[in-house]
């Protein structure tokens, strides 16, 4: 169960049941920041995108996975960062490490020489987060990159024409959550940038794309992606049909082909 904790505000002494939210590991199983009761919560009144993250390590499988941190928004209008205590390390087994395969398989069954050689178990199913803002929008972004067997997510060095930018290990990925379609000129602009540094790159949009995008996104092999309100991104052309079904590229397996 997800754990709660009072938390009372520091401006208007309201106090709240706050419960930790869990998001999905690689592996399947549901991870949750440990909550610390005894430290007062924080107002967060200045925002800086290295500190809207926390390491915390999957208590079945290991790995580290990186998520939003905590927050309560009060009637108030204050908005609270609810303090966490540091997760231990988990001892795990050998599948603890081992990268996802292609189909998101959390490693290969253990075993004698053809071990290596075992069907990938397919990847469980994605959990959607709700989009209420546009940092929603991003947060889901992420989390369905992560899905699909991305590590490293980041912010972009890169700021974009429009939304926001993340990057991971040789993909670079635009989030977009205006009500305005985006155009051919982002979609270009997204794969020249991603050309200039190697990588791929995925398109996700709250409002759509211009005819006018869809084609030249399939004219350069960009993936595009509507994000739904749900928080499930909804796949819009065959190159994010592919990517939904096969997941990241394995680690080392480069780049996918890009069209010019």
């Amino acid at each position: 169960m997800p754990e709660s904790v009072p938390v009372r505000c520091p401006a208007c002494r309201r106090a709240h049941l706050y419960t930790a939210p869990a998001y999905p590991c690689a592996c399947g199983a549901p991870t949750a920041p440990r909550l610390d009761p005894a430290t007062e919560p924080a107002v967060s009144a200045h925002r800086a995108w290295d500190d809207e993250w926390l390491t915390v390590p999957c208590a079945v499988c290991g790995r580290r996975n990186q998520w939003p941190r905590p927050e309560l928004g009060c009637p108030c209008g204050t908005v609270l960062r609810v303090p966490v205590t540091a997760a231990p390390e988990t001892s795990a087994g050998p599948l603890a490490r081992t990268a996802p395969g292609a189909r998101g398989a959390p490693g290969q069954a253990p075993g004698g020489p053809d071990a290596g050689e075992a069907a990938a178990a397919p990847r469980p199913a994605f959990q959607p987060r709700a989009i209420r803002t546009a940092r929603d929008a991003v947060t889901a972004a992420a989390l369905y990159l992560r899905w699909l067997g991305y590590r490293g997510i980041r912010r972009a060095d890169q700021r974009p024409p429009n939304g926001i930018g993340l990057a991971a290990r040789g993909l670079l990925a635009q989030v977009d959550p205006t009500v305005r379609p985006a155009a051919p000129r982002d979609v270009e602009c997204l794969w020249l940038t991603a050309m200039t540094e190697s990588a791929d790159c995925v398109y996700f949009s709250l409002a759509g794309y211009t005819d006018e995008a869809r084609t030249r996104a399939a004219s350069l092999g960009v993936p595009l992606f509507v994000l739904d309100l749900a928080g499930a991104p909804q796949p819009v052309n065959d190159s994010a049909e592919a990517l939904h079904d096969e997941g990241a590229p394995a680690p080392g397996g480069g780049a996918r082909d890009r069209r010019t």
